[in-house]
């Protein structure tokens, strides 16, 4: 009599190549149907928020600490982070900022 916990162990191979090809379609799909695209754009994106978000906090110290002249640049900066990221809302709002500041800094906009 066969040992039945041998045969059981053992992968059929129908099986194990169902499963192989399910596997490599999954992964040309992903490759190749557009998935690696869009994951590599969310996350462009998402660095793209943090960089604005990381440029308002720079603003925030160089208004506390710095001159008009650097407050007025750093809210330029601000500006450009919101425009790479596209975020036309915050760009509009950090343009009027800049102008604010750069217009205490003497700098006219």
């Amino acid at each position: 009599m066969p040992d039945e916990k041998a045969s059981a162990a053992t992968p059929n191979p129908a099986v194990s190549g169902i499963v192989s090809l399910m596997i490599l379609i999954a992964g040309g799909w992903y490759f190749f149907g557009g998935g690696l695209e869009k994951h590599s754009e969310s996350k462009v994106n998402e660095i793209q928020q943090t960089v604005a978000t990381d440029f308002e906090k720079q603003y925030q110290i160089a208004k506390r600490n710095g001159s008009a002249m650097d407050a007025c640049v750093q809210a330029g900066q601000v500006a450009a982070g919101h425009l790479q990221a596209k975020n036309e809302s915050a760009y509009k709002r950090w343009k009027k900022v800049e102008s604010v500041d750069c217009a205490k800094a003497g700098v006219p906009r």
